[in-house]
């Protein structure tokens, strides 16, 4: 093989290697669509399922209303004056907008250093290490996506001082949330996905 050749090769190895498609699946009403679109999703969150009980459905929806599935999703900036760029409304990022210091905590505890916040693999794997803490120190079922979403958002501490009853906007969402993961959980019955 010419050295040319090898090089070309090398260079599109590397290129490859850094380039991630961050966008979100064309369908997200429909967990069947998703998961044929993006294979890898469904592995990653079976895998989850598996390591922490917390089911595939309950994964999807909390991603959907976290991220709407785009790996690589920030808060929105904040503004003084209206124009001047004052930094994120929070660190929460990826898949899972997962906050720096929770992330930090999660990567520490499961030994899982080389975690990041865009690979879906890490994001579900994170999600049920939350998730399955949550219900240890909150007796939340990991099938209630309501409740589990609603200490996600808060935190725990949040949640258990009850910190969404005076968010009417937060309620509403869990409700959604918790919607969307029964819609998920049929759909993918019916298409013999779970």
């Amino acid at each position: 093989m010419s050295r040319s050749l090898r090089a070309l090769v090398l260079l599109l190895f590397v290129a490859s290697c850094g380039s991630t498609d961050h966008t979100a699946p064309n369908n997200l009403d429909n967990a069947c669509s998703i998961v044929s679109e993006r294979p890898h999703y469904l592995r990653a969150m079976k895998r989850t399922q598996r390591k922490y009980g917390v089911p595939v459905a309950v994964q999807m929806a909390t991603i959907h209303q976290e991220s709407k599935f785009i790996g690589n999703a920030r808060t929105p900036l904040r503004f003084t004056l209206g124009v001047i760029p004052m930094g994120r409304q929070s660190s929460a990022y990826g898949y899972s907008q997962a906050l720096d210091g929770t992330w930090e905590e999660y990567k520490r505890e499961t030994g899982n250093r080389r975690a990041k916040r865009d690979d879906i693999s890490d994001a579900t794997d994170f999600m049920g290490w939350y998730m399955n803490k949550t219900q240890a120190s909150l007796s939340i079922p990991k099938w209630d996506a309501r409740r589990q979403y609603l200490a996600y958002h808060e935190g725990r501490a949040g949640y258990a001082s009850g910190s969404y009853n005076a968010k009417p906007w937060l309620m509403a969402v869990a409700s959604k949330v918790a919607a969307r993961a029964q819609t998920y959980d049929d759909q993918l019955r019916a298409c013999r996905r779970i």
